[in-house]
Formats: structure tokens, C-alpha cells, sequence
């Protein structure tokens, strides 16, 4: 059986995972940029305990692999507090931790791009710190890391193929079903690598149109 009419035959597992893919790293990235921006702020922040503390945490989720990750999140929980999570819910929450590590130091460095003038500019109309964050510096820093966050959501579509190690019914876990009950174990690798490839490269064309026009906005 050739590789068309492999996809073909076993279709609706190949959909069921695109699904499942996009589901959970768009989820992922959500809860990553909310979590991020709080690990963002602390690390930029005055008190120094904060600050280190959401160093480390960085340090220790971009120094580790998302694999390892999940399997904490997921053999961990019932280890520690007795509760057997499900896979998809474990996934999420390992890839949203470690997202949330790589979308913090994406939008410092958008803080940091900011003209420090905008600070002095803000402290002369009487603003304090949280406000000149909240309502000048955070507005334009989002803008200028959009783009670093759709490559984000890039990235976590492929990386997010390791969930199927703990059974979450993504792309890769449809390939492991077809592989099994195809007796085929190559066809359905090829076929998950076109998906993933017309994904990935469907949306850097997308994020290119959108920075393109933030460009031309500015």
C-alpha cells in the first residue's frame, strides 16, 4: 500500500491527531504567555528573591527536555498527591510550564527594546512603575514580539509530538495506530512529516504576512 492510499484508508486517525496537535499547543502557548509574563515581571523585578527564584525556574525548564517534562508532570502527580492525571491534561500543563519559560524571556527582551526614554517620559507626567508598565511600555513590547510568538506556536506543533509518549492521541500517536494496524513502519512517518510540514510551514508564511504589515504600520 502505498503512502496515498495509506492516508486515505486511515484518515480520520491522521485528522483526530491534527486536532489534538493544534488544540493542545494553541492551549499551551495561551496558558504560556499569561505564565510568562508573570515569570517575565518577576525577573525584572526590584526584589531580588523573586527575581532569582524566576531565573532559576527558567534556567531549569530550558535546561531540560520537554520529554522528561511531561512524564514529571504525568508519573509525578500520582507519586506525589495520588491522583492519576490524564494524559492530555498532563500534556498541557508540562508544555504551558515550559512554554511559559521561553515566552518570558521573549517578551523581556521586548521590554527591553523599549527607548528608555519612554521611562523617564512616563516618571515627568507622574507616573509610577506599574502603571508606566502597564499602560506604555507592556502595549508596545507585545506588538514588537508578536511575531516571536507565533514562531513560538510554530515550534510547540512540533515539539508537542513527545505527548504521545504518555498516550495523548496527537499526530505522532495516530502515526504509532497506523504503524500497528497497517503493519507498515514507514509510510505513516512519512505521512505525519507532510502534515506537520504543511502545518508549520502554513503558519511561518502567515506570521511573515502579519509582520510584514506590523512593519509597514509602524
Amino acid at each position: 500500500m502505498n503512502v496515498l492510499d495509506l492516508f486515505i484508508e486511515y484518515k480520520h486517525y491522521y485528522i483526530i491527531g491534527i486536532k489534538i496537535t493544534i488544540l493542545l499547543s494553541f492551549l499551551s502557548l495561551i496558558a504560556g504567555v499569561i505564565l510568562g509574563t508573570i515569570l517575565c515581571l518577576l525577573k525584572m523585578s526590584k526584589y531580588k528573591l523573586l527575581s532569582i527564584l524566576s531565573t532559576v525556574y527558567i534556567e531549569i525548564v530550558r535546561g531540560t527536555p520537554m520529554m522528561v517534562q511531561i512524564a514529571i508532570v504525568y508519573f509525578g502527580s500520582y507519586v506525589m498527591m495520588g491522583v492519576n492525571v490524564d494524559g492530555f491534561i498532563a500534556a498541557l500543563i508540562a508544555v504551558s510550564l515550559n512554554s511559559a519559560a521561553y515566552v518570558a524571556e521573549i517578551i523581556r527582551s521586548g521590554i527591553q527594546s523599549i527607548d528608555k526614554g519612554q521611562w523617564e517620559a512616563s516618571r515627568s507626567l507622574g507616573l509610577s512603575n506599574k502603571q508606566t508598565m502597564r499602560h506604555i511600555i507592556l502595549p508596545q513590547a507585545i506588538k514588537n514580539i508578536l511575531p516571536a510568538l507565533g514562531n513560538e506556536f510554530v515550534t510547540l506543533i512540533k515539539e508537542t509530538a513527545v505527548a504521545s509518549t504518555i498516550g495523548v492521541a496527537d499526530l505522532m500517536y495516530a502515526s504509532k495506530i497506523v504503524q500497528s494496524s497497517s503493519y507498515q513502519p514507514f509510510n505513516p512517518l512519512v505521512i505525519v512529516a507532510v502534515i506537520y510540514f504543511l502545518l508549520t510551514f502554513t503558519l511561518s508564511q502567515l506570521i511573515g504576512i502579519f509582520e510584514r504589515r506590523l512593519s509597514h504600520s509602524d
